[in-house]
Order: C-alpha cells, then sequence, then structure tokens
C-alpha cells in the first residue's frame, strides 16, 4: 500500500467514525468498548480488498456489527464463568481509559434507560433492534451478521422491541400521574430543596435499602418526611462530585428510577404512590434481584 492509498483509506474511515462508533455504542454500553470495536473495524478496513464496495458506510457497519456482536458474546460468556469481584474489576481497567464525563454525556443523549434496557437482551435481539430500529438497516443485511434468515431477524427484533417498550400495570393516565411525581421529587433532590421534596413525600413515607444498597452505609429503613426528605439531599450531595446517572424507567410495570452510571446498572428505586404521595421508596442493589426486574423505556 503506498502512503497515498493509505492516506485515502484513513480519510474514508474517518467520513464514517461517527456512524460507527454510535454503532457500536448502542451495542455495547462502553464507550471504552466501542472505540475497541471501531479500532478493530479499522485494522480489518485497512486489510481488506475493498475496491469493488460500492456502499462503504454499509459494509463498514457490518464490519463493525459483526465485532460488536463478537464481543457481546465474549462478555456474556465471561460474566457466566467469572465472579463478580473479577467482572467489577474488569469493568473498572475499561473505563479508566474513558473521561467518566464524556461518557455520561454519551449515555445521556442516547437515553440512559434505553441503554439499561439493551444490557437486559440477547446479543443477537440486540444487534437486530440497534441495526433495524436505531440505524434503519434491512433485515436482509441483518440476517447474514447474525447467521439468521430475515425472518428470523425480524423476529428477534421484534422480542427485543417488546423487551425495550415494557408493559405497563396500570392505564396511561396513573403513569402519567406517577411521573410527575417521581420527576418532582427527583428534581428537587437534584435542586436540594427540602420544601419541594415534602410536597411528594407521604407524612408516613418509608425508604428501605437492600443489604447491598445499605453496604455503602446509609440506613436501612428511613421512617418519615423530614427523614427520607434530608437522606435524599444527602445521598444528592455525596453523588454531586461524580457524574452518576438516574433515568425514570418502566419498572415491573410502574415509574421507577434507575441509577447507571456510565450505562451500568447499579440500583433500582421503586415507588409506591398514594393521593399524590410517596408513601414508600425501595431501593434495589442485590444484583440477583436487579436480574428479576422487568424493566422497559418510559414513553413520552
Amino acid at each position: 500500500m503506498t502512503v497515498d492509498e493509505g492516506d485515502w483509506l484513513a480519510r474514508r474511515f474517518e467520513e464514517n467514525r461517527g456512524h460507527l462508533r454510535g454503532v457500536a455504542y448502542r451495542m455495547l454500553g462502553s464507550l471504552s468498548e466501542a472505540e475497541d470495536a471501531v479500532q478493530e473495524a479499522w485494522l480489518r478496513f485497512s486489510r481488506a480488498d475493498t475496491s469493488g464496495v460500492e456502499n462503504l458506510g454499509g459494509w463498514l457497519t457490518t464490519v463493525v456489527a459483526r465485532v460488536s456482536l463478537d464481543m457481546l458474546r465474549a462478555r456474556n460468556s465471561r460474566r457466566e464463568e467469572a465472579l463478580d469481584t473479577d467482572v467489577a474489576e474488569s469493568i473498572g481497567s475499561r473505563t479508566d481509559r474513558i473521561d467518566p464525563e464524556q461518557e455520561a454525556l454519551l449515555a445521556d443523549s442516547v437515553g440512559l434507560a434505553l441503554l439499561v434496557v439493551l444490557e437486559t437482551l440477547a446479543p443477537a435481539e440486540r444487534l437486530a433492534f440497534v441495526l433495524h430500529d436505531l440505524f434503519a438497516m434491512p433485515f436482509d443485511d441483518i440476517a447474514p451478521i447474525v447467521g439468521r434468515s430475515a425472518t428470523a431477524a425480524r423476529q428477534l427484533a421484534s422480542r427485543a422491541r417488546r423487551r425495550v417498550h415494557g408493559a405497563a400495570t396500570a392505564p396511561s393516565a396513573d403513569l402519567a400521574r406517577q411521573r410527575k411525581v417521581v420527576e418532582t421529587f427527583l428534581a428537587a433532590a437534584r435542586a436540594g430543596d427540602l420544601e419541594g421534596l415534602l410536597t411528594v413525600l407521604d407524612p408516613d413515607v418509608e425508604r428501605r435499602l437492600d443489604d447491598v444498597a445499605a453496604a455503602s452505609g446509609a440506613p436501612r429503613l428511613l421512617r418519615g418526611a423530614q427523614a427520607v426528605a434530608k437522606g435524599a439531599l444527602a445521598g444528592s450531595q455525596r453523588a454531586q462530585p461524580a457524574p452518576v446517572a438516574l433515568a425514570l424507567a418502566l419498572v415491573d410495570g410502574a415509574v421507577g428510577v434507575v441509577v447507571a452510571p456510565r450505562g451500568q446498572l447499579t440500583s433500582v428505586i421503586l415507588f409506591k404512590i398514594r393521593h399524590g404521595r410517596i408513601v414508600l421508596m425501595d431501593v434495589i442493589a442485590d444484583p440477583a434481584r436487579l436480574s428479576q426486574l422487568r424493566l422497559g423505556v418510559l414513553e413520552g
């Protein structure tokens, strides 16, 4: 390869880098892993004969999708074999290479709840949904990547879509009321507004933490609006230096909150609301319990 040919290849690849990183990030939910996938796509591109390729963007998208799918499958296999501590150490070593603020902003732009729900999908389902629903790739092009027929690829995307959108257990009007209360609670906590919190907390409200959530040293049980409000303010203040990410989501069919720094789910907050006020907050951080929750993206 001549210098001029190398420069031409590099320019063509750079024209597509942003799109490829977007595909890989939605597939992998990790900015550092997405960058690794894009780099691998560049290595394959630089070695391949693409002189007969008419749609270079589509060819590169297919390459980065295949790389991402392999990485997802390898990750899932490691998770099944590794201890929790090993997984945590692996995640930490990857994210050290990425600016946390940058990844938090990217997660917010994609939709934190969507990233969290995508993590619950099987690799092939995730790929079919991401490529078709988010990037409008035809199923005929997706099928060879997942090694299925176009019809089977369509079914994968359909199953993923049902998981992503979830299933509400309450009428839309009730969900809207729940959402307004939870949004008000979060806004007041972020603003340090004690009075604002008290307006949406029942006088006898309780906040409960499971064993994993309580391991941070926070009280397992708080009772009363004043105690719960002050606990929410303290938690918000502790999180200020770091890009802790929270998002509304459907949790077992009701409005809840997912806590997912850098797109990695760490806990879920369940709410029980009566007459426009929160009467119970359950904070779940136990991975076994988290895996049993039905998560979905809250529409609107």
